[in-house]
């Protein structure tokens, strides 16, 4: 398996190469050169499958001579089995006749990102161990991506991890599973400013020669292809739970940076019969812009209730771009370049069109978003947290063929989301006792300006050099 850049000038490279290097030297982003297929017989042969096994026959494809079966194998047995309070990992839970929920949030840090930073941190570990150079993994997070990523990586050799985060636009719950971890190699930075500056001050890392050249740069975001390989998985798993590949299934997926929506795209290049991906927004709302009329322009930021999802810059929108658009490289980036001068980009007749075949979009205002909190509480006694309540809502109103069944992905644990919960609901969700001391903890965390000279010189005096 040969990797390529979005833009189509950056170097190919092997999993092992594009999993160490996150953004590709030409600004883009990394997916296969070719999709892989299953065959119907090989997806029906993934029924009674543990998520491990499922794992394994998902993900080999992507691995290409980097690591043997045995090898991914024993990855994803110590990335799942201990490490999620379920054992069937992302569980299925029956809402009605026709909706699921697809809970992602048993890990460690109770959010959909730790199914596959657990495996990430893994993969860090293996492929430096080593290595001369100390890696420096960068990244930003609207919430959830920090604390699954630190959790992973805190008190691993030979990296270390420095993330940011919008300071006071991440919930208390979120703040505090980054900040109370103390680890050495763990460095939290509040910035002055909003999610969208901190991805921005991140790819900048990335595209400046005189830093990058500096340090053995890797990142956690989905901009690193492996994040969203992982992602992959839980569709298959779910979907095979429900009937696949001899019933289509749709999936409804709160969306902010599209990575996670992307995965089910995948999943569906790959083989597996999804008949509609749901992407649901809130009021922060460029992706149902852009799918619905192709006006994919920047607007303001509007905190919400639901924080994840206040993006305006959806990093990994431009792998859809460039899958739909021919797969040409030029053509990307030149749109990519005129986007980032202008923060506006009209889509293609061909990417328009392209979309409509899978994809569908739903903007659900802060009142809809309640609104599916209580009427999932009082018709089926489940909490879910404000971004799963998004996408509830999309799912409810998109209009579907048949008695498709509809999967609603879980990408929180409602008591990251505490307040927003019982406003809507009255009911006060508790943490898991696994984090109940939560509270307790120390905390530690620099306030640094969101300017690119102030970030990368603070990092420059706390990450190792290359050697």
């Amino acid at each position: 398996m040969r990797y390529v850049s979005t833009r189509g000038s950056a170097p190919v490279l092997d999993f092992e190469q594009v999993t160490l290097t996150g953004l590709a030297a030409d600004g883009g982003l990394y997916v296969p050169e070719a999709w892989p297929r299953f065959s119907a017989d090989q997806i029906a042969d993934m029924a009674g499958l543990s998520y491990v096994e499922t794992a394994v026959r998902v993900m080999l494809p992507f691995v290409g001579d980097s690591l043997d079966e045995d090898a991914l194998r024993r990855l994803c047995e110590q990335a799942y089995q201990g490490r999620f309070a379920h054992g069937a990992v992302t569980p299925l839970v029956q809402l009605d006749h026709r909706h699921w929920l697809l809970e992602l949030f048993h890990g460690p840090t109770l959010a959909f990102k730790d199914v596959a930073m657990q495996l990430l941190g893994l993969l860090f570990e293996r492929f430096i161990t080593g290595a001369k150079d100390h890696l420096t993994v960068v990244g930003a997070t609207s919430g959830d991506t920090g604390s699954a990523a630190i959790d992973a990586l805190a008190g691993r050799e030979g990296v270390d991890i420095f993330m940011l985060h919008p300071r006071g636009r991440v919930s208390e719950v979120q703040r505090r599973q980054m900040t109370t971890v103390l680890a050495p190699n763990v460095h939290n930075i509040a910035i002055d400013g909003n999610f969208d500056q901190a991805q921005a001050l991140v790819k900048a890392m990335f595209n400046d020669p005189g830093f990058s050249g500096k340090f053995a740069l890797s990142a956690v975001n989905s901009i690193n292809w492996a994040r969203l390989m992982a992602q992959i998985v839980y569709y298959f798993y779910a979907a095979v739970r429900l009937g696949a590949p001899e019933r289509e299934v749709a999936f409804s997926v709160p969306t902010g940076n599209f990575g996670d929506v992307f995965a089910g795209y995948v999943a569906a290049r790959m083989g597996l019969p999804v008949v509609r991906l749901i992407v649901a927004t809130n009021i922060n709302d460029i992706l149902h812009r852009a799918l619905s009329s192709g006006d994919y322009s920047v607007g303001e930021v509007t905190p919400t209730a639901a924080p994840s999802m206040d993006i305006q810059v959806s990093s990994n929108f431009e792998r859809l771009l460039f899958d739909l658009g021919g797969r040409d490289g030029g053509a990307l980036s030149a749109q990519m370049k005129a986007f980032e001068a202008d923060r506006r980009l009209q889509l293609s007749n061909s990417q328009c069109e392209g979309a409509a075949t899978l994809f569908t979009s739903c903007r659900v205002d802060p009142d809809e978003m309640a609104l599916a909190l209580r009427r999932t509480h009082e018709s089926a006694g489940q909490v879910v947290d404000p971004h799963t309540a998004i996408a509830l809502s999309a799912a409810r109103s998109a209009e579907l063929p048949g008695d498709v069944p509809v999967v609603t992905l879980a990408t929180a644990h409602p008591a990251k989301f505490g307040d927003a919960v019982e406003r809507a609901t009255g009911v006060r969700p508790t943490l898991p006792p696994r984090v109940g001391d939560l509270f307790e903890r120390e905390e530690r965390y620099d306030v640094i300006h969101a300017t690119f000279d102030d970030v990368t010189a603070h990092i420059a005096e706390l990450a190792t050099p290359r050697s």
